[in-house]
């Protein structure tokens, strides 16, 4: 039975996709998630997450280029811009708290980035998380 853990995952890949060009990532997702064994409740979630994300990219985009460090948002590697506007809209538009976001961020970037990537996504949504806490 799939996890949460298991929908953000699979959310990541749909992002992925969506970010290496794949215009239809948006029509199949539906397909890709049953494909994942990604079923009732979690599908629902990860869809209504996916969604979320599409719906919000331009502001979750702009609030990960503002956080980067030395960094450029075009040179960052896809699955860790996957990841990062998967969790910067959950920190800025859901209701869990910023700590359980992060952390799975982290482990999501531990099982498909590089040996830096869960350091680097942690710095940059703490940074979002600390800014949107001061805004509130």
């Amino acid at each position: 039975m799939a996890t949460r853990h298991h929908a953000r995952m699979a959310v990541v890949s749909l992002l992925y996709a969506y970010d290496l060009g794949n215009g239809n990532t948006s029509k199949h997702a539906q397909e890709i998630l049953e494909e994942k064994k990604i079923r009732n409740k979690q599908k629902d979630f990860a869809l209504s997450l996916y969604d979320g994300v599409m719906e919000n990219i331009e502001a979750c985009d702009k609030a990960i280029e503002e956080h980067l460090k030395e960094w450029d948002f075009e040179r960052l590697g896809t699955i860790e811009r996957a990841t990062l506007r998967l969790a910067t809209y959950e920190i800025l538009f859901g209701e869990l708290d910023s700590a359980v976001v992060i952390n799975e961020a982290v482990e999501i970037t531990k099982a498909f980035g590089t040996e830096q990537s869960p350091k680097f996504i942690n710095g940059v949504l703490d940074a979002i998380s600390k800014d949107k806490s001061k805004k509130q």
